[in-house]
């Protein structure tokens, strides 16, 4: 069997002290950059690594980051959290996952779980408490990160995509084609998210001059299930709508499945808006125009902000993200229909 390398193995074949390779190994700038290098080159040509549960003791800290989903099995969830332990992994940190269920309740307590084990710090993608951590931050000695928070209010620390701008640029990509009677299949439990794009398509549509009217504005649950039975409802009005935004791609994944059904062409009659861009959206028949989020980028960047605060980096940090617009297939000239336009 072959041996373990040390520290202190480094340290003789080097010719310096344990202390200099700990420091080397840790990235301190201490360390003359010509003796870094010779001694990160040692030890990697012994295989040496190093032991976490060592590093945690000098550190004084789990390395471990406790990450609280919505739903893991929601694509825009696997995304994000890619790209948190991207980083995390990068510097030494395991992530520990749980999932919420979207329910203000289960977050608090999987929150105060990840605590009682020690974990070193906490990101929350799309937080329904949110703002509510701001008054236990000190109590609670856990650095927090919000990923959109779904809680009115602002937080210290948080990343979120400009939900207003992305839905006006949508809706602004919707009038440039023609359409005047837009639709809007929300997410009930989406709240500021929601909010902040209803608000985006009527300031988009009252720019227009135009009204976004209320029969053409209804919710479901953020499922393909819930946007087929939300975009029937739309299509059996005696004015449907001649385009639909939709509030993420699976629910307009389902509204596809809806027009489909109904035998309504895509874009022909009717053309159908996503948000997020996830991985289903560019096979989806037809490929769908969608809102881009910089998902993994988000994540990453969640978790530079989370690092920055467990080294003592306490300033305010909050970073807003453009959304892109995807142009695909599920767009198109509006029709010249009969009735309001």
């Amino acid at each position: 069997m072959n041996k373990v390398v040390s520290i202190k193995d480094i340290a003789r074949l080097v010719g310096v002290s344990h202390s200099t390779v700990s420091r080397a190994l840790r990235e301190s700038p201490v360390v003359n950059a010509e003796t870094a290098v010779r001694i990160k080159k040692v030890a990697q040509q012994h295989g040496y690594r190093a032991s976490l549960i060592g590093r945690g003791l000098v550190l004084r800290r789990s390395m471990t980051v406790g990450c609280v989903a919505t739903d893991i099995t929601d694509p825009f969830v696997a995304e994000v959290v890619a790209g948190i332990e991207d980083v995390a992994n990068r510097h030494g940190y395991a992530v520990f996952l749980a999932s919420s269920h979207a329910n203000p309740e289960r977050e608090l307590d999987v929150v105060r779980s990840f605590q009682e084990r020690r974990v070193d710090g906490i990101v929350i993608p799309a937080s329904r408490v949110g703002s509510l951590y701001l008054s236990q931050l000190e109590e609670l000695k856990t650095p927090i990160v919000l990923i959109n928070n779904q809680h009115p209010g602002s937080y210290t620390y948080s990343v979120s995509i400009d939900n207003l701008e992305a839905a006006r640029l949508m809706t602004r990509h919707l009038l440039e084609l023609g359409h005047r009677r837009i639709g809007y299949i929300g997410h009930r439990g989406g709240s500021q998210a929601n909010a902040d794009r209803l608000n985006g398509i009527r300031l988009e549509l009252r720019r227009a001059k135009l009204q976004l009217s209320r029969e053409l504005i209804v919710h479901a649950d953020a499922t393909p299930e819930g946007g087929r039975a939300m975009m029937s409802r739309l299509l059996d009005q005696r004015h449907p709508p001649t385009a639909v935004f939709c509030y993420d791609d699976l629910t307009a994944l389902g509204a596809l499945a809806a027009a489909r059904t109904a035998g309504v062409s895509v874009p022909g009659e009717v053309s159908i808006t996503g948000f997020d861009d996830l991985f289903v959206a560019s096979y989806s028949s037809p490929p769908l125009t969608t809102l881009r989020q910089p998902m993994k980028q988000m994540g990453r960047r969640a978790s530079e902000i989370l690092l920055a605060l467990l080294r003592g980096e306490t300033s305010k940090r909050t970073v807003t993200f453009s959304g892109e617009l995807v142009r695909r297939e599920s767009t198109g000239p509006a029709p010249k229909l009969r009735g309001p336009q």
